[in-house]
């Protein structure tokens, strides 16, 4: 089949102890994409098996294996992968075989002929555990919900960048979750397709029910940054100077009750809560003050990556 694009493509594949994995998933790579012009870059995410190893006796050109200095999980090797890759368009997907590369073909063709930034996949008969899945669910319903964005995979690792989308995103944490919808807020224009999706080849999954805590806590922080990132003030203001009115209009009360009627207010609680109310009002509206100044350096220093890489192969070679 005839190349849909001769732009050089980057495929960024995250990996933690998949050694029996690397071999086979590379081999179906170079099958799936005959006559492309592209590199894989395999990020080891400080692999305790050979993973290295098998990666570095290859000895193939196409293979660059970019070596972390500890484990830092996948977003962040997602994030050095990406800054690594050299290709027009940047593709990720998992190290597991879960994800078909022969998919990746009828998915660069809305990226390059139809002109979207992103290209996602939908897992069609997804085989995984209930472990797996209910996490997922909810990860998806939540990101339904509260951005009204209607993407029905979010955790479909296989996606398709322009390689200007790929290089502004900004993951860290546990943002590969959400790299869809970081790309959304950046202005991109998604696809969704459907992919195949097959068990597991060998090894065993590195997810657990744990992760919906960090699901919901992630939600919270994509929210913050979607509505108040960039003016931090407009939240903290806000209800610093809600929670102040509040304080000086009891406060305003217990005087008028003290000299007016001559009441004793000392011992009041509304007292304590009037001036618990301004003095928290002023807190939120200075914290409001100082994360403005942290914006203002954070869009100005120079930019520092998350992560340290103690070594970069190409073909087993060290670069």
């Amino acid at each position: 089949m005839h190349p849909i694009t001769p732009s050089l493509l980057s495929l960024v594949i995250p990996l933690y102890n998949e050694a029996d994995n690397v071999g086979l998933l590379t081999q179906k790579i170079h099958e799936a994409l005959v006559g492309y012009k592209y590199q894989i870059v395999y990020i080891d995410d400080f692999s305790t098996d050979a993973t290295r190893k098998v990666l570095t006796d290859m000895k193939d050109d196409r293979v660059h294996l970019v070596v972390l200095k500890k484990n830092y999980g996948q977003s962040l090797a997602l994030a050095a992968g990406i800054d690594y890759a050299e290709g027009e368009y940047v593709i990720t997907m998992d190290g597991d075989l879960q994800n078909d590369p022969n998919d990746i073909p009828q998915m660069l063709e809305y990226a390059v002929n139809q002109d979207f930034d992103l290209v996602t996949g939908i897992r069609q008969k997804r085989q995984d555990t209930l472990v797996k899945k209910i996490p997922s669910k909810i990860a998806n319903f939540l990101v339904r919900r509260v951005t009204q964005l209607d993407i029905k995979d979010n955790g479909c690792a296989l996606k398709i960048f322009k390689r200007d989308v790929a290089k502004d995103l900004n993951l860290y944490g546990e943002m590969h979750r959400f790299i869809t919808l970081l790309a959304h807020l950046e202005g991109a224009r998604i696809k969704q397709v459907p992919v195949k999706h097959h068990a597991r080849h060998s090894g065993v999954s590195k997810y657990g029910l744990e992760r919906v805590f960090k699901v919901v806590a992630d939600m919270m922080l994509l929210l913050f940054i979607r509505k108040y990132f960039q003016r931090p003030i407009h939240l903290f203001g806000i209800f610093g100077f809600f929670l102040i009115i509040i304080g000086v209009f009891i406060n305003i009360y217990l005087l008028i009750v003290k000299l007016g009627f001559g009441e004793d207010i000392g011992t009041r609680p509304l007292l304590i809560f009037g001036l618990m109310f301004i003095l928290a009002g002023i807190q939120l509206f200075t914290i409001g003050i100082v994360m403005e100044l942290l914006i203002r350096t954070y869009y100005e220093s120079q930019q520092k990556r998350p992560y340290r890489i103690r070594k970069i192969s190409v073909g087993g070679k060290v670069a």
